[in-house]
């Protein structure tokens, strides 16, 4: 029974990565039109299509994990506090804490239940604010990744069975920087050509190149986010991190336990998802 629950867990988390890895290729649908030659009108439709199919798909991976009831209702929260605090700082020139709950959340479930958190905070406040639209599976997307992300993190030498909360976060402080700008890339990514149209400078050519194409994205992004609405949310999240980041790990941890180094993610030793204790 053991080895079959373990079983299907696995496959559980292989689809989450498959699907992961389509999904990357649907925010990258101008490089997957440039490389297999394809009208860009007709895989940006498909792209724009898939998204929200992947996102259910990554979400029903997760399932298991929330058959405890207590911890639904811990994710539901956490969504919930995710969605005001997005609600709350929208649009005010990049100032955006979404984040730091998100990676919070993702740090002490684990990376499926912070995908979850991620989002369904979008969703959320997607539904609040009334900003539904083309976009919103990619938005959901790309803050459910933060939140994995922030799951996948590796964890320090224990001492008294606990983590050095310092550098744990020191280490959240830097991937929310990172996480940050990485979120404004893709979601530029998969807008870009739509924004610009044909006709400039920095707008997508077919056949011009990858190097080419490439050169003119990362233009186009540091000229529209990076220096702007990125670097703010950066410096945002690191700060409200280094602000909160101790006590909110302390009083998650306090309701959500994890059993200590048990697994292995990319050679680095990560904490395994657990229900709620």
């Amino acid at each position: 029974m053991t080895v079959a629950v373990h079983t299907r867990d696995v496959r559980r988390r292989m689809l989450a990565v498959t699907l992961s890895i389509i999904a990357a290729a649907a925010f990258a649908w101008p490089f997957v039109a440039e490389m297999s030659g394809l009208p860009t009108a007709i895989v940006s439709t498909v792209a724009v299509g898939i998204a929200p199919v992947v996102l259910v798909g990554i979400l029903i991976s997760a399932e298991t994990t929330l058959r405890e009831p207590r911890v639904l209702a811990l994710v539901g929260v956490l969504a919930a506090l995710a969605a005001a605090a997005r609600l709350l700082s929208a649009g005010v020139a990049g100032i955006e804490f979404v984040f730091v709950v998100v990676i919070l959340a993702g740090r002490i479930l684990g990376a499926r239940l912070g995908f979850v958190v991620g989002a369904m905070a979008m969703a959320v406040s997607s539904m609040v604010w009334g900003g539904f639209g083309p976009w919103t599976a990619f938005q959901m997307m790309a803050v459910g990744w933060v939140g994995a992300g922030a799951g996948l993190l590796p964890l320090f030498r224990l001492k008294a069975g606990k983590p050095f909360l310092f550098n744990e976060i020191a280490l959240l402080m830097v991937y929310g920087a990172i996480a940050s700008y990485a979120f404004g890339l893709v979601m530029n990514l998969w807008f870009w050509p739509l924004a610009l149209g044909s006709g400039t400078t920095l707008s997508l050519v077919q056949g011009a190149g990858l190097a080419e194409n490439a050169a003119s994205f990362l233009l186009y992004s540091l000229a529209t986010s990076t220096l702007t609405w990125d670097t703010v949310r950066a410096i945002t999240t690191v700060v409200t991190l280094a602000v909160i980041g101790g006590p909110a790990v302390k009083a998650l941890r306090r309701v959500y336990v994890r059993p200590v180094l048990d697994r292995k993610v990319f050679s680095l030793r990560v904490m395994k998802d657990k229900s709620v204790s």
